[in-house]
């Protein structure tokens, strides 16, 4: 029940500033009512003082908790009537003489009503922020006398993480299980089962591993079958959405599916999308991962909805119940126990979690406790990471202590557990390790894993649009001589350091793009953000009690006629955060209540009308906005009116243009639009060099109905960090200008530049030429035609990343690019769905000024770790020895591939992944099946050299 001590403090601090920047404003109030705020602020200052006094404490009792939620509740509304201040009384007239004396009299006349509306409702809520002070003193709700600080919650001065290219590691343990499960694979794939299914089910506790050990099954016999897919069950079964993300998954590789057709399956009924799914696999041998099966009747439907043909399909099921795994072992199945780890594994597991994350190699240089680990842990994978988390920050906040020491006291803190659940550590004695590894995080980081319940069972993510919802959900703050950017930037970064948060997808820039939260650890933070009203999640995997709070901030992951007659029912008015997954039909009817809306998520939802768009620009609280992947083809006009909106994503959208309004939009730092793959992009206006707030600007296009009247005001965003150009339309006349403006902006502050020139020569005529390059650059993308790689581009010190698209490659631009000193990932891409005639030449040009062949040479890219390659023909591509001496991941993605050589020539490989197009001949196939092979052959300094062959689909890239 820590959480609420951390909800409230937080919702006690962030009002405290509120309402001193009320009283700075002025307002004309109604008599009495300054006074009012004045002594709500200072009874509000006092309770935060307290809380910050007892927020250490691990346990509290049920008056202190009662009186903290009461703390937090009074907070809220609070800070909703001062946040309703803000919007009704604002605009008063200022200044002097005549005409403004009698706005300011007309200003009073028909604000009259609403400074009286706003007067009661401060002086019922001084009314019960009295009542609350009182109740502390009265029922006993005391100080908790000295409370040992211990470190966890001071600020540390962390490092930025280095960049890396693998999110996740290569799982520990399962060496025995993979053996004694391989001929069970192997037979099957070579016994003809006629119409027979087959089923494995792997059975175990939570937190045991048995997803990671499904996976690793996957991986190695996927490429045996026709086609395969993995899927998610859940507590709540729904076989509709599991057909039918188990029908898309197949259709995605398919060499004749269109993206119309996949999402059309949204429409399809039960028995439709049996049929479907049915005439998909009529002829392959299929296999399909299902994962966290919770009933047997679930299991029973979905076995009865896949499709028996001659060719066969295996099934792997993981559950946590055995009844479930024995309902799979009688229908022509096998039941596997996976068992937690041995002391062995448990101990290699908890030295790789920990080396990872503590400084100067403590744990490497000297043996650690293995009996302590085994004890404290029972051998389950998810506890032994969350255990090792919990000691790296420990050592991190005090590198003086004992690791033994810590471990023992960790251990000794856990006995109640044991003490319960002997030697055995059930679901429940994981949910404690959890409890006891949250109570150790500061009241920051518990806000910040808390709000990860918005998000629904195994969803990817996005790093940066958690980073940008926590920000403008006010959960982090400048602080210590940091940006917010940077503080939220550590909060995530500790919580994946504590493995309370698992990183899966790197970017290209090293940096993680993705993450994910282990089920257990989600059920836990559900839970907790349903108890303490922090979250309301609906339609989710989990059940959930009814609110009987005032609803704060709201989470739909399913929408259908049920939930829209529950949501109905909530008390809505005091939502700040609202995401809708897929559809917002339980919103409908809805949608005007939710006034003081702070964040708003509606990527995906193919049901949101125009009409609800401009209810939505009433919503004047609006912080941040993703419209992304939605059917929304046009911005309502009054989208001005949200002037405090931060954040405005409309990717992957039909919108091309803005209206002028959004001028008034000043608060604005990241406007993402675009679909870079559709080559759609949004017109860059006067209004937008308007915005000089500006950090990100994304996915525009440079027109050639532009006035060189914008192009100069686009040096007016010297804020700009981020600026991609998707399409460069405007004429050569124009070059002057836009090259010009991008010289200036790298003079300022940006980092990132990426430009796409459409052919009409602006990268090879004007940016080429460039007197003044763009030296400060941590990321690089070019896209058109370049002749040659521009020589200013060895000055670019500081760049990391560079894309080369649809340009020139030769050995002599490898040499050209080998100079650069922190490159640490190079990509060559040219467009291989393209039938455009300067694509084709440019292909013909670099086939022949390479002599068919690219020789990568033996010096320079100190620093490189990933190389891609993609192109409808790939050359001969050759590593003499030397080359890339850092180099881990190559990728390489073709229609027609010639060969790889000299992989053996780099030292610190680790993956080499091939990606064949599903429209490749079939001796392309096997061109890429016999590289995969040799590759396989080539070890690194340690491990097997890892290969990956996939196929894509182009006609669902949407080119």
């Amino acid at each position: 029940m820590d959480l609420v001590v951390g909800a409230s403090n937080n919702a006690v601090k962030s009002l405290v500033n509120k309402l001193g920047s009320l009283l700075a404003q002025e307002y004309t109030l109604i008599r009495g009512v300054r006074d009012d705020i004045q002594y709500i602020t200072d009874e509000l200052a006092s309770m935060q003082a307290f809380l910050n006094k007892i927020k250490r404490v691990g346990d509290h009792d049920e008056q202190r908790l009662d009186w903290m939620k009461q703390v937090r509740e009074v907070s809220y509304d609070i800070e909703d009537c001062v946040d309703d201040v803000d919007h009704r009384l604002s605009s008063e007239p200022r200044g002097s003489g005549a005409l403004v004396y009698l706005r300011k009299k007309w200003y009073l006349l028909t604000t009259l009503y609403a400074r009286h509306c706003v007067a009661t409702e401060i002086g019922n809520l001084k009314a019960r922020a009295q009542h609350v002070s009182e109740r502390r003193t009265r029922y006993g709700v005391e100080n908790t006398g000295n409370v040992e600080n211990t470190g966890a919650n001071d600020p540390q001065d962390r490092l930025v993480p280095p960049p890396q290219l693998f999110g996740t590691k290569e799982p520990v343990g399962l060496e025995d299980a993979m053996k004694e499960l391989e001929p069970w694979f192997s037979n099957g794939s070579q016994q003809s089962t006629g119409n027979q299914l087959r089923f494995l089910a792997i059975f175990g506790s939570g937190g045991l591993g048995k997803t990671t050990l499904a996976m690793a099954l996957y991986r190695k016999f996927g490429d045996d079958f026709g086609c395969r897919a993995s899927v998610l069950a859940s507590q709540k079964f729904n076989l509709r959405t599991v057909l039918g993300r188990l029908i898309k998954t197949f259709q995605e590789q398919q060499s004749g599916a269109s993206m119309e057709e996949i999402e059309e399956t949204d429409k399809l009924g039960e028995e439709d999308l049996k049929s479907k799914l049915d005439n998909l696999l009529k002829k392959k041998r299929y296999l399909i991962l299902i994962d966290d099966v919770w009933s047997v009747s679930a299991w029973e439907k979905f076995r009865d909805s896949l499709p028996k043909n001659e060719k066969g399909g295996t099934i792997v099921v993981t559950t946590r119940f055995k009844s479930v795994s024995e309902a799979c072992r009688r229908r022509n199945g096998r039941s596997y126990e996976h068992k937690p780890l041995l002391e062995e594994s448990s101990y290699n597991l908890f030295l790789e979690t920990i080396s990872g994350a503590v400084i100067d190699d403590l744990c490497i240089t000297r043996p650690i406790n293995s009996p302590m680990i085994m004890k404290a842990c029972r051998g389950l994978p998810l506890a032994i990471i969350v255990v090792a988390g919990l000691m790296a920050s420990k050592l991190k906040a005090n590198q003086e202590s004992n690791l033994d020491s810590l471990l023992e006291k960790v251990d000794k803190e856990l006995s109640a557990v044991h003490a319960v659940l002997g030697n055995n550590l059930t679901t429940e004695g994981v949910t404690r390790i959890l409890d006891q590894c949250y109570k150790d995080l500061p009241a920051d980081l518990k806000t910040c894993l808390l709000y990860l319940s918005m998000f629904p069972k195994g969803c990817l993510i996005s790093r940066k649009c958690l980073l940008r919802r926590w920000i403008a959900e006010g959960f982090v703050v400048e602080k210590d001589g940091k940006t917010v950017e940077e503080v939220a930037e550590h909060c995530f970064s500790e919580l994946i350091d504590r493995n309370l948060v698992r990183p899966v997808n790197n970017s290209s820039n090293g940096k993680v793009k993705s993450c994910q939260i282990h089920d257990m650890v989600l059920e836990y933070i559900v839970a907790k953000s349903s108890d303490e009203n922090f979250i309301t999640v609906f339609g989710g995997h989990w059940q959930t009690p009814f609110p009987s709070y005032k609803v704060r901030r709201l989470s739909v992951q399913r929408s259908d006629g049920k939930e829209s007659e529950k949501v109905g029912r909530m008390r809505l008015s005091h939502v700040r955060s609202l995401t809708a997954l897929g559809s917002l039909r339980a919103l409908h009817s809805t949608l005007h209540k939710f006034q003081i809306l702070q964040v708003l998520d509606l990527e995906g939802c193919k049901d949101l009308s125009y009409k609800q768009l401009k209810k939505i620009c009433k919503m004047h609280q609006l912080k941040y906005l993703s419209l992304r992947q939605t059917d929304v083809k046009e911005v309502p006009t009054k989208i001005g009116r949200l002037e405090s909106l931060e954040v405005l994503d409309i990717r992957e959208t039909s919108i091309t243009k803005l209206p002028e309004s959004v001028d008034k939009l000043q608060r604005m730092e990241h406007l993402l639009a675009g679909n870079k793959n559709k080559r759609h992009a949004l017109k860059l206006t006067e209004a937008i060099t308007k915005m000089t707030a500006l950090q990100t600007l994304s996915g525009v296009e440079i027109c050639t109905d532009l006035a060189t009247e914008v192009l100069r005001d686009l040096q007016k965003l010297t804020n700009l960090r981020k600026f991609t150009i998707y399409k460069v339309s405007c004429t050569s006349s124009n070059f002057e200008l836009l090259l010009s403006a991008i010289e200036h902006l790298s003079s300022c502050s940006l980092k990132y530049l990426a430009i796409d020139d459409d052919f009409t020569g602006f990268l090879d005529t004007s940016l080429n030429a460039s007197q003044a390059p763009p030296e400060h650059l941590h990321t690089l993308g070019l896209s058109g035609k370049l002749s040659q790689v521009p020589e200013w581009i060895v000055s670019l010190h500081n760049l990391e990343k560079l894309t080369l698209s649809l340009t020139s490659l030769t050995t002599d631009a490898l040499v050209v690019l080998a100079k650069l000193p922190e490159l640490f990932s190079l990509i060559f891409s040219l467009d291989s769905t393209s039938n455009n005639a300067i694509v084709l030449k440019t292909l013909h040009d670099n086939t022949l000024k390479s002599d068919g062949n690219i020789f990568v040479p033996p010096e320079g890219f100190q620093k490189l770790k990933l190389l891609r390659f993609a192109a409808p023909v790939l050359p001969p591509l050759s590593f003499l020895e030397g080359a890339m001496p850092v180099l881990q991941r190559i990728e390489l993605r073709f229609i027609m591939v010639e060969g790889v050589y000299g992989l053996e020539n780099l030292s610190s490989i680790q993956q080499v992944v091939l990606t064949v197009s599903s429209q490749a001949p079939k001796d392309a196939k096997e061109k890429a099946h016999q590289i995969k092979e040799l590759a396989s052959m080539i070890h690194g300094k340690s491990n097997a050299l890892s290969v990956v062959l996939d196929e894509y689909n182009e006609s669902t890239e949407q080119k």
